[in-house]
C-alpha cells in the first residue's frame, strides 16, 4: 500500500485557486487568519493584491465577500468548516445566499479527521447546516483530482457554493481523464446485492468495503456522490431499483447530511428500499490521531461492510 499516492484535498484546493487566479483577473481570495492551514497562503503569495486576510472575524469575512461579489467579482472565502458554516451562518444566509451572490466558501478541516484539534474544531454538522439554505450548492470531493476539478467547476458556476475539504491526506482515486460535473454521481463499482453511496474521504473506504464484501460473496455497487446538493436523485433511484438496499457513508453526522438526503429521495419516490447510514452517530468528536478516530467511529471499510450486511437483511 506504500505506493498509493495520498494528498489532502485542501492542497488540491490551493492548486486550483492559483490556476484560477491566472485565468480570472476579477477573482479574490479571502481568509480568516488561517491561510497556512487552509492553504490559501499559496494564492496569497502568487496574487497578493487579490488576497485579503480578514483576521479572526469570519462573519466580517463573509460580508466582505458578499460586497466584492456584488461588484461582479468572483470570490473564494476560506476558513475551517466549523467557522465558515457555524460562526458565519447568518452572514452566509442573509448576505450571500439570499441575494444569490457568486461567493465560493472553501471550508477546510471538516469532519472527525481534524484529529487532535478535538470536538470544538471537528465540524460534523456543516453539510446539514448548508443544506437548509436556498441557492446553496454543496460539494464534498473524494480525492485530489476531484477536489481540483470541483474547485474549477465551482468557479464556473454562478452562485453560492460550499466546498468541503479535509486536513487528512487521502488516496488519489481518479486519474487525469476523470470528468467532474456538479450534480452528477458516478458509479465506481457495479454490483447487485447492495449499493454504497459515499462522499468525501469515505469513498476510498467504500471501495475497500466492497472488496471485503466480495470476499463474502456479496456484490456491492459503489457510487461516489461528490455533490450533495443538488443530489443526483436519478442515480440514487437507479441504484435502489438495481440492488434493493442502500448504505450511505459520510464523515459527517448521520443527521442532515448525505444519508438524510438519500433517504428523503428514496422515500419521496416511494422506492421502498432500506437505507442504512454510516457516519457520526449524534455525538461529538474526541481528540486523537485522525485515522484512529475514523476507526473509533467506525468510519472505515469494516464499518461500512457491517452496515451493508444489515441493509441486505432488511430487504
Amino acid at each position: 500500500m506504500s505506493d498509493i499516492i495520498k494528498v489532502a484535498t485542501r492542497d488540491s484546493y490551493a492548486r486550483a485557486l492559483c490556476e484560477l487566479g491566472n485565468e480570472k483577473k476579477n477573482m479574490y481570495v479571502l481568509d480568516a487568519d488561517l491561510a497556512g492551514a487552509t492553504k490559501t497562503g499559496v494564492f496569497q503569495k502568487a496574487f497578493p493584491e487579490r488576497f485579503v486576510d480578514c483576521g479572526i472575524a469570519e462573519q466580517n469575512m463573509m460580508s466582505i465577500a458578499a460586497g466584492l461579489a456584488a461588484c461582479d467579482n468572483l470570490v473564494f472565502a476560506s476558513s475551517f468548516a466549523m467557522f465558515a458554516a457555524g460562526r458565519a451562518f447568518e452572514q452566509v444566509r442573509n448576505s450571500i445566499c439570499y441575494p444569490k451572490l457568486n461567493v465560493k466558501i472553501g471550508a477546510t478541516h471538516a469532519g472527525i479527521s481534524v484529529g487532535e484539534d478535538g470536538a470544538s474544531h471537528q465540524c460534523c454538522e456543516d453539510i446539514a447546516i448548508m443544506r437548509t439554505l436556498p441557492n446553496m450548492v454543496i460539494i464534498n470531493p473524494a480525492d485530489d483530482t476531484e477536489a481540483f476539478l470541483a474547485t474549477k467547476a465551482a468557479a464556473a458556476f454562478d452562485g453560492p457554493t460550499y466546498l468541503r475539504f479535509g486536513r487528512l491526506a487521502v488516496p488519489v482515486i481518479f486519474g487525469s481523464d476523470y470528468k467532474f460535473e456538479i450534480g452528477k454521481g458516478v458509479v465506481l463499482e457495479d454490483g447487485s446485492d447492495v449499493t454504497i453511496i459515499a462522499t468525501g474521504l469515505m469513498v476510498c473506504r467504500a471501495l475497500e468495503a466492497a472488496e471485503l464484501l466480495k470476499n463474502e460473496g456479496i456484490s456491492a455497487r459503489v457510487v461516489n456522490m461528490a455533490t450533495i446538493k443538488p443530489l443526483d436523485v436519478q442515480i440514487v433511484l437507479e441504484s435502489a431499483a438495481k440492488t434493493g438496499a442502500i448504505v450511505t457513508a459520510e464523515e459527517h453526522s448521520i443527521i442532515g447530511g448525505l444519508g438524510s438526503a438519500v433517504a428523503e429521495a428514496v422515500c419521496e419516490a416511494g422506492a421502498g428500499v432500506p437505507v442504512v447510514r454510516v457516519g457520526v452517530e449524534d455525538t461529538f468528536g474526541k481528540s486523537g490521531p485522525a485515522v484512529a478516530l475514523l476507526d473509533y467511529y467506525k468510519l472505515n471499510a469494516a464499518g461500512i461492510a457491517e452496515k451493508a450486511k444489515k441493509a441486505i437483511s432488511l430487504k
